[in-house]
């Protein structure tokens, strides 16, 4: 074959592929100071992120990037390293974004759709919020006025997206990527048991709905809506009533439940570590906020010996699933919710219920709100 009929052949090959691939968007640009490092184009689904298309870049710094254009808008983002940017794929073919290594995620800029240019607000606002509760950790407060200050912190700042973009433009994709905002692996916004955060979800979803009825974002959202709903207008039942004597024994009662992963985790195979057992719920309003202060003593004293043995209580196990997936202690799930066998052998009559437990598996303590936490881990440390 000549070099002109080769050519010729490669070119057809390569329009075929285009044709059998279906429509595609592209991503482009230039990526300063990032010579030699690679670029990740990943996919934000609702299974997880995952890797579309790669790319090593040269001295120059341009990229080009592509992927199946999603029926509905959809959300990707761009990684180097541990730095990322967000952004969402609507009707437009082609996204522009330009950065440079060391500025990545808060320097860029990005042309071809309003939507990003939202989104890159969002994310900076995010990022300046983790910032202050970083520094909230590390002020020394006492631990209920560095409550009082994050919960401010936090409803300040949904208030502001309420009001800027949620409300605002409910049939943008920057809204629908407010929601899912996080804050230590957490979400910002509680769409299963705040009764004004489930009102955001509902104006995303009815916009949303109505623009791709068919599209799975669209109804799982709506999905999340009804359950919210549903949780904030049914009143709760009040939980048995348990004696406190039955949880006064020098020894634990085994709870084997399943993690997130399906594995089965014993509290008892614990025995050498100091343990907090903490019975509660990712919907219930406090949840974010005592979760912070956990990660900040696991981070703290794990490495002396420290494990937590977290019990969810949530009715939704694909929201307890992704609620806990980036927690670092164990956590399991006790599907049977607050009148279930271990909840009744540990007196459990309200949530959060902790306790802990010596090293030698021994119960020594039911802690409630005066306890000094802290104080109670180092004694058995």
């Amino acid at each position: 074959m000549s070099k002109k009929n080769y050519i010729a052949a490669m070119l057809l090959a390569a329009g075929f592929a285009a044709c059998n691939r279906g429509p595609v968007f592209n991503v482009e640009g230039v990526i300063a100071g990032a010579d030699d490092k690679m670029l990740y184009m990943e996919h934000s689904s609702m299974n997880g992120v995952l890797k579309v298309d790669s790319v090593k870049l040269g001295e120059n710094g341009k990229f080009h990037l592509s992927a199946a254009r999603p029926e509905a808008p959809d959300f990707y983002r761009l990684r180097i390293d541990d730095k990322v940017i967000n952004f969402v794929v609507d009707s437009t073919e082609t996204v522009n974004i330009n950065s440079s290594y060391t500025t990545f995620s808060s320097g860029y800029t990005v042309t071809g759709s309003e939507s990003n240019i939202k989104i890159k607000e969002l994310s900076l606002l995010q990022a300046e919020l983790q910032e202050k509760v970083n520094e909230l950790n590390k002020s020394g407060l006492p631990a209920g006025i560095a409550q009082d200050s994050l919960l401010r912190m936090i409803t300040d700042y949904k208030n502001k997206v309420k009001r800027e973009y949620i409300f605002k433009e409910p049939d943008k994709a920057s809204s629908y990527f407010a929601l899912f905002q996080q804050l230590n692996g957490l979400m910002i916004f509680d769409p299963f048991s705040s009764k004004d955060d489930v009102r955001c979800f509902a104006a995303v979803a009815t916009s949303l709905n109505h623009m791709y009825p068919h599209a799975d974002r669209s109804r799982n959202l709506y999905n999340m809506v009804i359950k919210g709903m549903k949780n904030t207008r049914t009143p709760q039942a009040k939980p048995i009533e348990i004696p406190e004597d039955m949880v006064t024994e020098t020894s634990i009662i085994d709870i084997p439940l399943r993690d997130i992963n399906g594995e089965t985790k014993h509290l008892t195979d614990l025995k050498g570590k100091v343990v907090l057992v903490d019975f509660t719920a990712y919907a219930t309003s406090n949840s974010g906020t005592r979760t912070l202060a956990l990660r900040e003593l696991y981070s703290k004293y794990s490495s002396q010996g420290l494990e937590i043995y977290q019990v969810s209580f949530d009715t939704d196990e694909h929201f307890w699933k992704t609620a806990c997936d980036n927690l670092p202690w164990i956590c399991v799930r006790d599907p049977q919710g607050p009148y279930s066998t271990y909840a009744k052998l540990y007196g459990v009559s309200g949530l959060p219920t902790a306790f802990l437990v010596n090293r030698n598996n021994e119960l020594v303590l039911r802690l409630n709100e005066k306890s000094d936490l802290e104080a109670e881990i180092k004694k058995l440390l």
